[in-house]
């Protein structure tokens, strides 16, 4: 037989860079779990350093009131906490992807940094739209811009998703399959964000005037549109599947009545 150092150098030179080799999926959840967190971090970091009022500002300008101060930075706690908000839920939606993920390629893994580098772009989209809430010469494009990282950050965890389906069998866990029972609320799940932040993209260039409430509206609705998403899933199957059956009931009801039918009554 081979020595181990005979086989460590076979499998050194049998190394290849084809993107479909595998990927260890630990290493993966791990640096993303990391850029994640350091994401939701500079967040707070950013609003506690430039958002807080001075207490000379607040007694001198508010008149000694601090809630009337906190009161005028109130865009900026309000970009914050729905930045805050679309960080958690892609969180959610790539832990949710990864669970059903069995293994890891080098083209899933690409994917993964691409989304993660439009993920580190959110402290951006909401320095934007927090800092031009109030100035209309430039709020449609701080928002748009910010829809812009949003949908690139959600729609590579998509391509995620459809790069594991083109090898299911070996990356995918049966309930994520094709026709597996969670298949089409991943589908809705992975495809909410994208749909969302672009459809928000465009309706801010039609109705420019009401972009900023435009753009909060996706934020806040959104986290409840994940918990009706299932609902919904649920009951479009459920639909789905009893027209089905119906209409295959009267297939069978028709098959029966030609086998009973004598040859006769069925050539006439």
């Amino acid at each position: 037989g081979q020595r181990p150092e005979e086989e460590e150098q076979h499998r050194l030179e049998t190394f290849t860079f084809y993107l479909s080799d595998p990927l260890s999926k630990e290493r993966v959840e791990a640096f993303s779990d990391g850029v994640y967190a350091i994401v939701a971090t500079l967040l707070i970091l950013d609003i506690c350093e430039d958002n807080v009022p001075d207490p000379r500002e607040v007694q001198e300008k508010f008149h000694g009131s601090l809630l009337e101060a906190l009161n005028e930075y109130g865009p900026n706690y309000l970009a914050y906490f729905g930045s805050f908000v679309t960080i958690g839920l892609l969180w959610f939606v790539h832990h949710s992807l990864f669970i059903y993920v069995t293994k890891a390629t080098r083209l899933m893994g690409l994917l993964n940094i691409l989304s993660l580098a439009f993920i580190g772009g959110l402290p951006l989209a909401y320095q934007l739209t927090s800092e031009f809430a109030e100035k209309s010469h430039n709020e449609i494009e701080a928002i748009q811009v910010s829809c812009v990282i949003t949908f690139f950050a959600s729609i590579f965890q998509f391509a995620i998703w459809t790069t594991a389906l083109l090898h299911e069998r070996e990356t995918l866990h049966p309930f994520a399959r094709y026709g597996g029972k969670e298949h089409a609320f991943m589908f809705a799940k992975l495809a909410l964000y994208p749909c969302v932040s672009l459809g928000a993209f465009f309706l801010t260039c039609l109705l420019s005037e009401f972009s900023t409430a435009i753009f909060h509206l996706m934020q806040i609705v959104i986290p409840f549109a994940f918990l009706a998403l299932r609902i919904f899933v649920r009951i479009s199957l459920t639909v789905i599947r009893s027209v089905m059956s119906l209409s295959r009931r009267k297939v069978v009801l028709l098959e029966e009545e030609e086998a009973c039918l004598s040859p006769t009554d069925t050539f006439s």
